[in-house]
Parts: structure tokens; sequence; C-alpha cells
């Protein structure tokens, strides 16, 4: 009987289906992605006995917290905290994503870690060919993901090759084992492993600075991390000389953070986890409630078929079984259409959400969705079946009389509110995206381009500087070490006189001369990097790092010509004389920044070899001037490839879960407000139908069309006005908690938000009206007529 009722007339099966299947493909992949973000780190064993170790500095007042440390902490941890169990370190080399070389000169992109001997015993892989233990004591050996071997011709292949970071001409590595790939739900994710015993003592063995290490410890059952800072404040009085920090107006201390809450546990995934489950629940209850409104306005025709069902002996069971089946066959179709909404927008999906569609639907996953989807069974059976089976036999053939119909008032107050929460939303991260897109950096990156070229031959990178300063359609062309749009190490800053530690600098290393003139970055005090003089003992500073400065010595006016020393540049010099100040500039991004004083020095030599990213400024930002700066870089680096970056372009691309989230939440109210509109228009069909006779007799006393629309709006209207005024403040309360994790953000304005409520109730009206018109220009005489 349910498959016979999908092809009967006037039942509106096909706008059930479909409004319940596309929420239900959108509100269940977000709840997937949810359960994915929690479930992060979970994979290991004894995960809820693993803990990063992170550190934690007290400057003056100033705190931080990083998850790095120095080289001898994790094992001096191990060896000296009776608590710990085990405990490893790890480092990457390298950018994420970089470019590996085979033997055959083929590349592919990877990711390199070094790591200790016992780090597989700590967050452990299945491996498929090799010992770590064994192998991660090989300075020359690497183990490499499943993944890679396929990428380099199987596992069985893949052992025994020869690989080499393309940035780093002088060292390979042979390929001795295979483990499995990570999974996307790991904070730490790479592709090779090797030895850090290829690192020099000074570093792995190292108590204070060059804090580059990623530390793991593994504590014994029932240890609570926070008993232990004790013993962690004695390991570090043993090893470092925390009176020295201490009259510096320095301490450092180091604490244990559980390895499941460093991805979760972060403020900005706790908050996006929120809002997507919000936007999930808002989905999958506007879906529920059109289902109800769709069901219900076929009512009449039912109850009499149900009538009929009573009068032929058919117990309650027996009805309970008929309606519990159709719904049932209703939600599986539509548990179909959404499995093929999926698979049609798969590549989407997986762009705007980060991950792949088989790692959100895992088992666990599954088993989640596949109660989430009984709860909505139970939701749309329950209204429908109790209205059906509760009305007598003797009332279902009467003429109807009256209609209850402020329930269904009520499903729409929840859609409308619904649908303009999702639109204020969309409104404010739209407008927060394009605020950090085009807010003051503190320097120009329009037309600029950018070129890594990290272990090229210094004279080589010379001439392809040179090469490029000749084309007419290249502005400027300039070398640095490091991009403002990367995070910054830091060094210290130290008074040359009394040698008192006075603050600690974000260091971005080495410039050419005409670097603050290719950035357009302002400079505020003195003559900066003068081409043609020694600078090799000068250095650039920032507008706060001469504010602080001036605190920290107790002096004022200009900095220029002051002399201090900076840690990692004292060997080549013992101090450093200030010869200009800049504006200060934006280190990374609007939603992490660093708020330190930034610094630069001069790469002196001809061959800019410490400067080894190329800047390229053109006059136009062409395809065709994009291609012929490659092209030249190609020709004067013939010994590898080279890649040309667009610097606008990749700064945008620190926003792009901004841009996915905005995405999301664009596709997720234009669904929100089509199966809105979708209710509204059959409530309306269903009270015009019932009001026919009203409206003809109104028309037949003199009601023009407008007080026809009017009437029949107007009911409408005393739901939709409050709902809208719910919805836009809720979102407020949602994006006024959202903007918080952003420096810049954009005003929320009363305007903004009454904005959005009118022009949903515009829409709105609009539906009700353009249906309701031909009903209110019908003529009196076919209102008249009975059934």
């Amino acid at each position: 009987m349910a498959l016979r009722s999908l092809f009967k007339r006037g039942r509106q099966n096909g706008i059930k289906i479909l409004s319940l299947g596309v929420p239900l493909a959108m509100g269940l992949t977000l709840i997937a992605k949810v359960s994915f973000e929690r479930s992060f780190d979970s994979f290991y064993p004894d995960s809820d006995r693993l803990y990063m170790v992170l550190s934690n500095l007290n400057d003056g007042g100033r705190k931080s917290t990083w998850g790095s440390v120095s080289g001898a902490i994790a094992p001096a941890m191990h060896d000296e905290i009776p608590e710990v169990e085990a405990a490893s370190r790890c480092t990457a080399i390298g950018m994420p994503g970089e470019r590996i070389v085979t033997s055959d000169n083929r590349l592919h992109l990877a990711t390199f870690l070094l790591a200790d001997t016992c780090f597989f015993d700590l967050l452990p892989r299945p491996v498929l060919v090799g010992d770590p233990h064994k192998l991660l004591s090989r300075p020359d050996h690497v183990i490499i993901s499943r993944s890679l071997a396929e990428r380099l011709g199987g596992v069985a292949v893949a052992v025994g090759q020869s690989i080499r970071r393309e940035s780093d001409r002088g060292k390979s590595y042979v390929v001795g084992g295979v483990f499995e790939d990570v999974p996307e739900n790991s904070h730490l994710r790479y592709d090779i492993i090797g030895s850090l015993n290829g690192l020099p003592a000074r570093s792995t063995a190292g108590w204070m600075g060059n804090e580059r290490y990623v530390a793991y410890v593994r504590l014994r059952p029932g240890v609570n991390p926070e008993s232990l800072a004790p013993a962690i404040r004695s390991m570090q009085s043993r090893h470092q000389n925390l009176d020295a920090m201490r009259r510096e107006g320095v301490d450092l201390t180091y604490t244990l953070a559980p390895l499941r809450q460093i991805h979760g546990g972060v403020d900005s995934v706790r908050q996006m986890n929120l809002m997507l489950s919000l936007m999930a629940a808002i989905l999958i209850i506007i879906a529920v409630l059109n289902y109800i409104l769709a069901a219900v306005s076929t009512l009449m025709g039912r109850i009499r078929q149900v009538a009929v069902h009573k009068c032929y002996g058919a117990s309650g069971r027996d009805l309970l079984g008929m309606i519990l089946s159709e719904v049932a066959l209703h939600l599986a179709l539509a548990l179909v259409l959404a499995f093929m909404v999926l698979l049609l927008f798969r590549d989407k999906t997986e762009e705007l959400l980060s991950v792949s569609l088989p790692a959100l639907f895992t088992p666990s996953t599954v088993m989640l969705l596949a109660g989430v989807c009984a709860v909505v069974f139970v939701l749309t059976c329950l209204v429908p079946t109790r209205m059906l089976m509760r009305v007598p036999v003797a009332v279902a053939f009467r003429v109807e009389r009256t209609h209850r119909r402020h329930w269904r008032l009520a499903l729409l107050f929840v859609q409308f509110a619904a649908v303009a929460y999702l639109a204020a939303m969309l409104v404010v991260i739209d407008r927060q995206y394009d605020k950090m897109l085009h807010s003051d950096y503190g320097y120009a990156c329009q037309n600029l381009l950018y070129c890594m070229a990290e272990g090229t031959d210094p004279l080589v990178r010379h001439r392809a500087v040179t090469s490029l300063g000749a084309l007419p359609q290249v502005e400027a062309v300039g070398c640095c070490s490091e991009l403002p749009l990367f995070e910054a190490s830091g060094n210290d800053v130290y008074a040359c006189d009394d040698d008192r530690r006075l603050f600690n600098a974000a260091d971005k290393y080495f410039v050419t001369e005409n670097f603050f003139s290719l950035m357009e970055i302002p400079v505020l005090e003195g003559a900066g990097f003068v081409a043609g003089d020694d600078n090799a003992g000068n250095i650039m500073v920032s507008r706060k790092f001469a504010e602080m400065l001036n605190t920290a010595t107790g002096q004022s006016g200009s900095p220029i010509g002051r002399r201090v020393r900076v840690t990692e540049h004292d060997i080549d010099s013992p101090a450093f004389t200030i010869c200009g100040v800049y504006e200060n500039i934006l280190i990374g991004s609007l939603k992490g920044p660093d708020t330190r004083p930034s610094m630069f020095f001069c790469a002196t030599d001809t061959s800019y070899a410490p400067a080894e990213t190329i800047l390229i400024k053109l006059r136009d930002l062409t395809p065709d001037n994009v291609s012929l700066v490659a092209a030249t870089l190609r020709e004067s680096v013939a010994d590898r490839p080279v890649d040309v970056s667009v610097y606008s372009q990749d700064l945008a691309a620190q926003y792009s879960d901004d841009r996915a989230f905005r995405d999301s939440i664009l596709i997720s109210g234009l669904v929100a407000l089509a199966i809105a509109l979708t209710g509204l228009w059959g409530y309306t069909s269903d009270q015009i139908r019932r009001r026919i006779r009203e409206i003809t007799i109104r028309k037949i006393n003199g009601a023009e069309k407008g007080d026809i629309l009017r009437m029949i709006s107007k009911d409408v209207s005393y739901v939709a006005l409050p709902a809208l005024v719910t919805g836009v403040a809720a979102a407020y309360t949602v994006a006024s908690g959202w903007l918080e994790r952003f420096v810049v953000r954009v005003a929320l304005s009363p305007a903004m938000f009454a904005a959005v409520a009118v022009s949903v109730y515009v829409i709105i009206i609009g539906c009700v009206l353009w249906r309701a018109y031909r009903a209110a220009a019908e003529p009196p005489a076919r209102g008249l007529k009975t059934e």
C-alpha cells in the first residue's frame, strides 16, 4: 500500500521526498564533519594517556604558549620523571608538502619529519615493511607512507629507492620501510620520517633555544598531568638557569596538553563545531517540519481513506503499520536522494569541508547518523499519525467547517526564524571575509609574485634576478628570507651596554636593499638599507620595536643610531646599529597575527645567499606577464623546476576555511529558504482552498484584489515578523562570539540585521502574494461551486 501511494495524485510525495532528501544530505554531512573534528587523534592506542608538551613563557607580564620545546626536554622527562611511561619528539624539515626528488628525477609532494627511535611507540602506525626502531636510528634511511610508496611504483618497488628534498641537494635518503598513511583526523600528518641522529647534538640535546621539537609523553595509568608540575620544575632547575631568567623578568614553564584536545580543544575549532552543529540542526528541523506541513496539507483525503479502512475492519495496529510504512518508504527514498546528491557534489563537498567523504563516514559516524535518521523517522510520523488515528469515522465524512491552523503557523515560525538566522550569518561572514582580504596589512601585495628558490646556487639565483629585472613588464625585483605572509621565528634582543635581555622580536631575517620600496612599507625614520653602503652591521626595526626599546631602556626619542645585540645573529656581528624604523606590518594572518615587534637584516653580498625567496613586482598582473616571468625563471634556473606564486592568491588562501564556511552557509541558507518557501506555498494553497467561499463572498460584497491579498498575507505576516526578529537576534549573538577570534572584525550594526530581516520578509510575502493572486482574480462564480 505504501508503494501504491507513491503514485497517487494529490499526495505531494515528490515534494515530501525532495524537501526531506536535500536537507538531510547537508545536515547529515555536517553532523559527520563535527563528529570527524571531535575524533582527532582518538585512533591512537591509549590516546587518553598521551600528551603534548607545551612551552609557556611569561615575559614581563606578556604571556604566550606554543607547542614546541628544546631538544632535551622529552628525553629528560622520560629519564627523570617516574610518572612518564614513554616520551618521544619530532621536528619538521622544510615546508609541508614540499617537493621530493627520486633517483630518476621525478617530483612528488610530501611532508618530511625527523623523529627519534621511539616515535612509533607513542604514535604508532601499522608498518608494512621495515623495523622503525632500527630505521629511525640511521640518519641515511627513511620510512615513507603507503600513498607515497604507491606513487613511487608500489610498496615493494619503493623500498630501496633513493630520495632527497629538492631544496637540499647535498643529502639523500634510502627508503627502508613503509607505514600505513596517517588518518585525516590527526593533528600531525606526514609522509616521510627520518632519523634525528642526523642533527647536531647541540640541537637535539639543547635545553634552551632552538625550540623546534614537538614532544609527546605517555603517562602511567591514573597519573594526573597537573600533579607533575613540581617534578617538571625540579627537572628545569637541574638543567636550566632559572635564576638568570628570573633576573631578566622571564619565566619559562612546561605543561601537558591532552593529545585529543590539541585540535578539538582550540577555541576556533570548538566554535566552528558549535556553528556547524547548529546549521545541521536547522536543516534537519526544517526538513522535518516541511514534511509534516506537506503531510498535513493532504490530511482531508487521508482522513477519509483511514475511515474507509476502519469501516472494513482495519484495527489501529493495521492503520499504524500502514502510516509508518509509508513514512519509512519516503525516508528511505530521501536517504537515497541524499546519497546521490553527495556523490554528485562530492568534489565541492570535500572542498568545503576539507576532508574526504570516506574519512567522514566511518562506521562509528554512520551509527550516529543512523540514530539521527531514527529520530527524524519518529518526528515525521508523530504528528500525522496522531491526527489520523484520533479522528472518529463519523467526523471524517462530514463537510469540513473549521480548521485549526495555529500549530501550522508555529511550524512556519521555526522555519522563518531559521532562514533569517542563516541569511544574517551569511551577511556577517561574507563581510568579515571581504574585510580580511582587503585590510591594511602594512605592505602592498598587488601585482606581486614570488618564487621559493631554496637550494638553488646563489649565483644562479642572482642571474635570475638580473634577467627578471631586465623585463619591461617587471617594475622591481628583490629577495628576502621570509615573506610577511608566513609565521616568523623569534630571537631575543639585548642591550649592548649592560647585556640586559630587553624583549623577544619576530625575526624576518634577510632582505635586499630595495625590499621596503618594493613592498611599499613606509619607512618612518632613518635612511634604511642604502644601496652601495656596508649594511652588514645595520638593522631595520618596526615602530613597535622602537617603542618597546624606549620602554625597556628608559630612553626616549628616535632609536636611529642605537646599538643592540640579537641572538643567533651575534655570531656574525657583536652588535647591530638601527638604521631605520618602518611602520608595523602584519606577520601571518588576521586570525592569528604575530603581535611581537619585528626586524629585518640586510643581505649584503651580491648573490643574496641568505635571501632565497625572489620577489617580482609586475606593472600589471596579467596571465601573460605571469607566464613570461615563469618562463624567464625556468630559463635562468635550468637545473630544477621552479614555481611562481601570486602573493594575493596565497594571502587569500589563508582564509580558505572562512571562505568555505561562508559558502556552506550560503548553500544551507538557499536550501533552507527553498524548503521554507515550499512549505509556505503548500500552507497558502491549503488556506485558499479552505477559504475559497469566504473569499468569493467578500468579492461579491465589494472587496478588491488588494483586500483579498492583504487578508491572505495577514496571518503569515503575524508569524513572519516575530520569527525574523528572533532569527536575526540569534544570529547577532552567535556572530558576536564568532568574530572574537579575529583581530580585525566587521562592525555589527542594527541596520545590517534589519536589512536582512526586511529582505527575507519581502521574499516570504512575495511568495504568498504570488500564490494568492490567482484566487483573488478568479470570478466569484467559481468560488461558489461545491465539491
